[in-house]
């Protein structure tokens, strides 16, 4: 893009990353790029992943993309858009959504629709529903890529990578679990419970006796991974029956979970640290303390 982000939209883009970020966490910023703390952070983080490449750990958050070290988190390309929603599908190839950088001068909409970077975050390009769709969810399930827009609370499908959609279900939901094994079937977590639906999003329906989940997963068709609003990591099947595997080291609320394996497990707490499982949850390793960023590509 092009034409210079002009002063309306501008200043929705601003009201829109002052809303989604805490006001303690939003750098402060002169020319695109470029910030007055050397040190700003992650922003709260809203979605991780492992790239199949070469098994390096990515988060993404309020202030960015961000590549996993043992020292710290660096900001990928020094880029500060807001990630929403972030989800990796396959070698160096990422999708996201979001809002961009208020001081990005190649912005025209407050926001991002559905991007891709095919080169680990260096560099993205818009695929589909800029100015009108942000993502807080992507989920791949095979030939169906699964979007929970913020906008209208409506998950939408794809079957053609992103390129174009259709409408389904309006979910009162903060997260969605699919899995490539059984695309049809989508699980979501929202304030009135667990919900599931069997044709692809269209209709969902509420799981009976199920926890208050913060968020939940499906590493494989038929067995769930779930975050209790309490902090316990269950294990269920049909999303009624649950059994408890371990619990996150840190707080769940805001938490996030992504599933890189069937016993690979990756955990954001709401303090922005990254936990690893490698057993299915029932041991965690913190990869990354929250805060912390270094410079770096």
């Amino acid at each position: 893009m092009t034409i210079r982000f002009r002063i309306a939209a501008f200043t929705a883009a601003a009201l829109l990353l002052t809303a989604c970020s805490s006001p303690d966490t939003t750098p402060a910023q002169g020319k695109a790029g470029a910030t007055s703390d050397p040190d700003p952070g992650t922003g709260h983080l809203h979605g991780l992943g492992v790239d199949p490449a070469d098994g390096t750990l990515y988060a993404a958050g309020h202030l960015g993309v961000f590549h996993l070290t043992p020292t710290g988190a660096v900001r990928i390309a020094d880029r500060y858009q807001d990630t929403m929603g972030f989800t990796v599908t396959g070698p160096r190839t990422f999708l996201a959504s979001g809002h961009p950088s208020p001081t990005d001068p190649a912005a025209t909409s407050p926001h991002l629709g559905l991007i891709r970077s095919t080169d680990a975050g260096q560099t993205w390009t818009t695929v589909s529903a800029a100015g009108k769709a942000d993502f807080h969810s992507l989920q791949q399930a095979g030939p169906i890529l699964y979007g929970l827009d913020s906008q209208t609370s409506q998950v939408w499908a794809s079957k053609d990578a992103g390129a174009t959609w259709d409408r389904r279900a309006k979910i009162p939901a903060g997260d969605l679990a699919a899995h490539t094994g059984t695309p049809q079937e989508v699980w979501a977590t929202s304030r009135d419970g667990l919900l599931h639906s069997t044709d692809s999003g269209a209709t969902f329906q509420p799981v009976p006796g199920a926890p208050a989940l913060a968020a939940v997963e499906l590493p494989t068709p038929g067995q769930l991974i779930a975050l209790t609003t309490d902090g316990k990591v269950l294990s269920g099947g049909d999303g009624t029956s649950w059994k408890e595997r371990g619990r996150l080291p840190g707080g769940v609320q805001g938490a996030v979970l992504t599933a890189a394996g069937p016993d690979h497990l990756l955990a954001a707490d709401s303090n922005d640290a990254v936990h690893e499982s490698k057993d299915g949850g029932r041991t965690w390793t913190t990869v990354h303390q929250g805060g912390h960023t270094n410079t770096g590509h």
